[in-house]
């Protein structure tokens, strides 16, 4: 399993101290951020964010994000473009895309025609500039894209799987009552568990998301064994937005027990 860290799993770290962890934990790169309430690569200019990381063996996999990309306008568009270009300033490998999350744009035909004309919209700029973006469905139940499988089907039909992938998140994949998986459409997989007992599915929340173990309630062992199994042979990206987790005095320590666990778990299973 390639592993990979989310800076929404570590807010808290400055640039550098992220890079730090995610290289001590034999991380094959990282995911950068710009929703975590300062400036991307913390103001460092993306040219010298990228070196920093290349120096310590890491990839930068993904650079966030565009929000709520599938409610096209011109200021969509140019937020597009900005962070196209920072990534690939960064030497990144993808930006992602996340789908609006209100409670609008859900109904049939409506979610399907924003998506196609997003899609659509920004495919020729990933094309010349040799981007790919991740398009990642939420399983809310406010979501307006919470199939993988209506996901995939505008991208066939644009013909564009070679700039678009998806984001398997272990926790939307379970809030969107499950469903087919696409290996090869599959760009990154985002990893968290719930261990919460209480709480229904359908009230889980990102504060919920926290680090797996045996108490997981969302089959992350079970979602990654699969995926596995089905070829994919991309990271496993942590990505908790548990302020619990936010919190953890030593990260280092507690994310490789968890990796750990769940490695020993997976060849468990394949024996």
């Amino acid at each position: 399993m390639k592993t990979a860290l989310n800076q929404m799993t570590t807010p808290n770290l400055a640039y550098d101290a992220f890079l730090d962890l995610a290289a001590a934990l034999g991380c094959i790169g990282v995911e950068v951020r710009n929703d975590l309430g300062r400036p991307l690569f913390d103001g460092l200019a993306p040219e010298d964010a990228g070196q920093m990381a290349r120096d310590r063996g890491l990839r930068i996999l993904g650079v966030s994000q565009v929000y709520p990309f599938n409610s096209w306008s011109d200021e969509i568009a140019a937020a597009v473009a900005a962070l196209v270009g920072s990534a690939k300033a960064a030497g990144g490998e993808t930006i992602s895309l996340i789908p609006r999350n209100d409670g609008t744009g859900q109904a049939n035909g409506e979610r399907q025609a924003n998506l196609r004309l997003a899609l659509k919209e920004i495919k020729p700029l990933l094309e010349d500039t040799g981007m790919v973006a991740l398009v990642e469905p939420l399983g809310f139940l406010r979501s307006s894209l919470r199939s993988k499988a209506d996901l995939v089907e505008v991208i066939e039909a644009l013909d564009a799987a070679s700039v678009y992938k998806l984001v398997h998140d272990t926790f939307h994949h379970t809030l969107a009552d499950g469903g087919p998986i696409f290996p090869g459409h599959t760009g990154i997989v985002h990893i968290s568990a719930v261990v919460d007992p209480d709480v229904p599915v359908d009230q889980m929340e990102d504060a919920h998301r926290v680090l797996v173990d045996e108490r997981d309630r969302l089959g992350n062992v079970e979602q990654i064994a699969a995926l596995l199994k089905a070829g994919y042979d991309g990271a496993f990206s942590y990505e908790c937005f548990s302020p619990e987790t936010h919190a953890l005095a030593d990260p280092e320590t507690a994310i490789r027990r968890s990796f750990d666990f769940i490695s020993d778990e997976l060849t468990a299973t394949a024996l």
